[in-house]
C-alpha cells in the first residue's frame, strides 16, 4: 500500500476549508434573515404588531442600550428573541475565518509544514489577543 499523495492530501483540506467558509457565511446568512424577520414580528419593537417611532430609533441606533452579558444572549436563543439570533449570526461570520485559520494549523502540520503551521499559529494568535483587548477596551 502506498503513502498517500500529499497534493491530493492539500485538496482536501482545501476542499473542507471552502466547506467551512461556504456553510459558515450560509449560516451567518441565514440567521441573520431569520432575526430580522423575528425582530419584526415581536412585540415592543418596529414591526406588524406595532411600535413607536422610538422603537425603530432605539432598534437602529448603534449600542443603544443593548445588553452585552451572556445569560442575555443564550436567554435571547431560548425565546427566539429576534435581536439574539441576529447576535448569533454575526458571532458565526466572526468565528467563521478564525475557525478557517485553526483548521490550516492543522492543515500545515499534518503534511509536515512546520515553518507554515508556526506562522498561522502566531496569526490565530494575534487575533485571538485581537479579541481580547477589544472585550478589555
Amino acid at each position: 500500500m502506498s503513502a498517500p499523495d500529499p497534493e491530493d492530501k492539500a485538496l482536501r483540506v482545501e476542499e473542507v476549508i471552502s466547506g467551512l467558509l461556504h456553510w459558515g457565511v450560509l449560516g451567518s446568512l441565514t440567521l441573520i434573515t431569520a432575526g430580522t424577520v423575528l425582530c419584526f414580528l415581536e412585540p415592543g419593537t418596529y414591526g406588524v404588531r406595532g411600535g413607536s417611532p422610538a422603537d425603530l430609533h432605539r432598534f437602529l441606533t448603534a449600542g443603544a442600550a443593548f445588553p452585552r452579558q451572556l445569560a442575555w444572549f443564550l436567554g435571547g436563543l431560548s425565546r427566539l428573541d429576534g435581536t439574539a439570533v441576529i447576535v448569533a449570526g454575526l458571532l458565526l461570520l466572526i468565528a467563521t475565518p478564525v475557525i478557517r485559520v485553526a483548521v490550516s494549523i492543522i492543515a500545515f502540520a499534518s503534511v509536515r509544514d512546520r515553518m507554515y503551521a508556526a506562522i498561522t499559529s502566531v496569526v490565530l494568535a494575534l487575533l485571538l489577543f485581537s479579541f481580547y483587548l477589544g472585550k478589555a477596551g
